[in-house]
């Protein structure tokens, strides 16, 4: 009778860690869904949604000084950034709720980072790379 009493107590607790794990699951699912980032830059300021999607974008007057090329790297270099941070606010939620060394923790955060590679540097004006 002991074993089958173990064996209950040992199920009862299995299933009680997967249901809590499952409960944080969904909570950083919640949270990661309402997060925005957003960076700024010397003439824009680019904010991103959750799934790393431009939510805003406000150009500074000065941009018009710019050639087409400049601003939209300006652009792309800010937006990069803004999902780059997403990215370190992503981590910290995962830290919050199922652990940053947890297998659900560590698969959250690869596929953003992924995903969301930190920007290169900027290119000086007048450099040819790009």
């Amino acid at each position: 009778m002991r074993d089958i009493d173990a064996a209950d107590e040992w199920l009862a607790d299995w299933t009680a860690r997967i249901d809590a794990q499952a409960a944080r699951a969904a909570q950083l699912a919640q949270r990661v869904a309402g997060l925005s980032a957003q960076a700024r830059g010397r003439y824009a300021v680019v904010t991103v949604g959750a799934n790393g999607q431009v939510e805003g974008l406000e150009l500074d007057d000065q941009m018009y000084g710019l050639s087409p090329h400049e601003l939209s790297d300006e652009i792309l270099t800010v937006m990069r950034s803004a999902q780059a941070h997403l990215v370190s606010m992503v981590a910290e939620e995962v830290h919050d709720t199922v652990g940053a060394d947890s297998e659900t923790g560590r698969a959250v955060i690869d596929g953003f980072a992924r995903r969301f590679p930190p920007p290169p540097p900027p290119s000086a004006p007048g450099d040819s790379r790009g």
